[in-house]
Parts: C-alpha cells; sequence; structure tokens
C-alpha cells in the first residue's frame, strides 16, 4: 500500500519561517471524485431525475474528465467496488493513469444495518460490519491506495435515553481496531459528521474523530503497526468533509488546523453547506467562498500535499459540468490566495494592536474585482 508521510503537518514553525514556507509552498490541486454521485438516485422527497448509470460507464465519464484536472476516484465496497468487477477499475486505470485513492467499506446502507454497524449491540451483526472493514482494507492494500475512508453513517442514535453510549462507542472503536490489525500497515481515513442519517452519529465532529484515533491507535497490537506508530505515523487520521464540518457549526479553518495539529490529514472532501442544516452536498463556491478560502489558507500555512475529494449531490446538472465547476472553484481560490501579502497577513495576525481593521481592509480589496475603485489601504 502506498503509505504517504503526514509528520510534516504537524511541524511548528516561527514567524520568520511561516512567511517563508507560505510564499514558496504552494497546494496542489490534484483532484479526486467519489463514483457514487456519478449516479444520484431518488431523495427522500422526489424520484430520480435521470437514468441510473452503471459503473462502466461512470468510469467512461470520469475518464472524460482526466484532462480537466481528475487524478483519481473514490468508491464503495461492495456495492461500487467488488471483486466481480475489480478487473474493470484495474483496466481504467491502465487506460488513464487515475487512480483509485480509496475504497470505502459501506457500513451504512444496509439492512444489516439498522441497528449500527462496528457499534452494533447484536454480536452477529458487529461481526458482520467487522469481517467487511476487514475484506475493505484488503482491498486496498491491493490496489495500491493511499487509505480507507470510514463513514459512521449509521451508527447513533435517535432517543437518548438510556443507551450506553461508553460501550457503542467502545465497540466501535474495538471493532475498527481488530480489522487494522488484521490488515496491518493500511491507514484509514475516518470521516466524521454530526446528524443523518442518524439523529446524532457516533464520533461526528472533528474535536471527536481526533478522540477516536488515539483510542484505537492505543488499541493496536500488530508489530508492523506498532512500528509505524512508533516512528509518529497517524495509521487513523481523517478525511474531513466541508459540509459535515458546516452542519456541526464548526469553523473550517479551526478544524483543518486542528487534524493538522496531529498530522492525521489524509485526504479533505470539498462541497458547499449552509450553516447546520441537512446536509445539501452542492458545488464547491456555491456558498460561503471565504470560508473555502480561510480553509485553503490552512492547508498552505501547514503544508497539505493530498487530494481534494469532490463530494457533491448534482440532481440538477451534468455530473461533468458540476465537477468542472467544482474545480475551478477551488483552484479560483487557491490562486486567490496564492496572489496575498503572506508577510502582511502574518504581520497582522501576530501584532493585531498594530493592526486594527487593516487585513479585513486587505481582504476585500483582493476580492474586489476593481480595487481600484476603493479608496488606497492604508499603511500599516
Amino acid at each position: 500500500m502506498a503509505w504517504v508521510d503526514l509528520r510534516e503537518q504537524a511541524k511548528r514553525r516561527s514567524p520568520e519561517e511561516l512567511i517563508k514556507h507560505l510564499q514558496t509552498f504552494e497546494l496542489e490541486m490534484k483532484f479526486s471524485a467519489g463514483v457514487w454521485f456519478f449516479s444520484p438516485g431518488a431523495g427522500r422527497f422526489h424520484d430520480r431525475y435521470g437514468e441510473a448509470i452503471d459503473i462502466p460507464k461512470r468510469l467512461e465519464i470520469a475518464a472524460k474528465l482526466r484532462d480537466y484536472g481528475l487524478a483519481a476516484v473514490e468508491a464503495h465496497y461492495p456495492n461500487e467496488i467488488n471483486e466481480d468487477n475489480l478487473e474493470v477499475y484495474r483496466q481504467f486505470m491502465r487506460d488513464t493513469g487515475i487512480r483509485v485513492v480509496t475504497v470505502v467499506p459501506n457500513l451504512f446502507y444496509d439492512r444489516d444495518w439498522e441497528f449500527g454497524s462496528l457499534s452494533n449491540p447484536i454480536p452477529e451483526i458487529r461481526r458482520k460490519a467487522i469481517e467487511r472493514t476487514k475484506i475493505t482494507l484488503e482491498l486496498n492494500r491491493e490496489l495500491d491506495t493511499d487509505f480507507a475512508v470510514v463513514w459512521p453513517g449509521i451508527d447513533g442514535y435517535e432517543n437518548p435515553f438510556g443507551i450506553d453510549m461508553v460501550a457503542a462507542r467502545d465497540r466501535f472503536a474495538d471493532g475498527l481496531a481488530e480489522a487494522l490489525d488484521a490488515v496491518p500497515g493500511v491507514r484509514v481515513a475516518f470521516e466524521p459528521k454530526p446528524y443523518e442519517p442518524r439523529g446524532r452519529i457516533l464520533y461526528g465532529t472533528t474535536a471527536e474523530a481526533l478522540l477516536l484515533a488515539q483510542k484505537v491507535e492505543a488499541k493496536l497490537q500488530n508489530p508492523r503497526n506498532r512500528e509505524l506508530l512508533s516512528q509518529g505515523h497517524a495509521i487513523v487520521a481523517m478525511n474531513p468533509e466541508v459540509g459535515h464540518m458546516l452542519m456541526g457549526y464548526e469553523d473550517l479553518a479551526y478544524s483543518f488546523s486542528l487534524i493538522m495539529e496531529y498530522g492525521r490529514l489524509a485526504h479533505t472532501h470539498w462541497n458547499s453547506q449552509p450553516l447546520g442544516n441537512y446536509d445539501q452536498d452542492l458545488n464547491v463556491g456555491v456558498l460561503s467562498v471565504e470560508q473555502t478560502e480561510a480553509a485553503l489558507y490552512v492547508l498552505k500555512m501547514y503544508g497539505y500535499r493530498g487530494y481534494f475529494g469532490i463530494d457533491i449531490n448534482p440532481e440538477r446538472m451534468p455530473v461533468e459540468q458540476a465537477l468542472k465547476n467544482s474545480m475551478d472553484a477551488l483552484r479560483a481560490a487557491n490562486d486567490r490566495i496564492n496572489s496575498l501579502d503572506h508577510a502582511k497577513i502574518i504581520e497582522c495576525t501576530m501584532h493585531p494592536e498594530r493592526c486594527r481593521g487593516w487585513l479585513e481592509a486587505y481582504l476585500i480589496r483582493m476580492r474586489a474585482p476593481n480595487p481600484q475603485k476603493l479608496p488606497p489601504l492604508w499603511k500599516m
């Protein structure tokens, strides 16, 4: 398996070192996309708007986006990638150079998971979830992916009364640790979400996910995993999704910085989302562009080198156009943050008493299409 070193993210820099880093380091705009949204299904309140598209056709669409910047795809096991269509993906990778960057165990959709997957209190159902996770980790190793995303979408509750929540969290962490020790040397990228489809999902916020990572790693016993941990590598890393963060009223820049402080940012999922609300998976750039820019600036500050995964639900436009719009929105935001005067920004943040209001005024002008029409910015 391709082992990506995340330890550099946790490096501390002096203000002078940080300025130099910002002036020399640029994010690599390499994009991945989940094959699940290439064929949007019916919603809770409406029928499917388009025809169902099979996996070979979805990969044909992805192949056409290679020259536009799509570098990798993501898929769930067993509904999107499995033993029967594995050669289809391998041929796709050979023909296009587009990677499978992650295979995700589907631990949320099946009828079996009605009362949870890895946290399920029914032993035989929980065992099925653990075994599916093991198979998926093996598939990630076989395909030389970077990580296996784990999303606990169905592990949670609606009525909290009487639930032994500590036991539920223990079952989830124990099951994940068992799977990781059975397939050592494979990284998990955990994706928190506060709610939906459950009223409250276990380990649903960034901070909770960091606690899960520490808890699971403390349980690992396989010598290969212990060796990686002793070298300072994260085995349980994270794949935060912008929409999920905003559903939980998190600030993107703060949350991304918290993950990178511990060297655990393996991958990122991008879309747009109003604060709170249901999970909308809007195209990148539709809402809160300033949050996108602040998040990208944090990734630049701490040296993120991973993919920018697009996770959207383009029900009312062709998936090709939705992906192009989202990739372009990230490219445009990245171009804007690269054009900033990093020395002055760090000066403002390190000496706020000398720069009252200057950074806000500066960003207003940098976002303006014709900044010369505004009064000149005063010197700090």
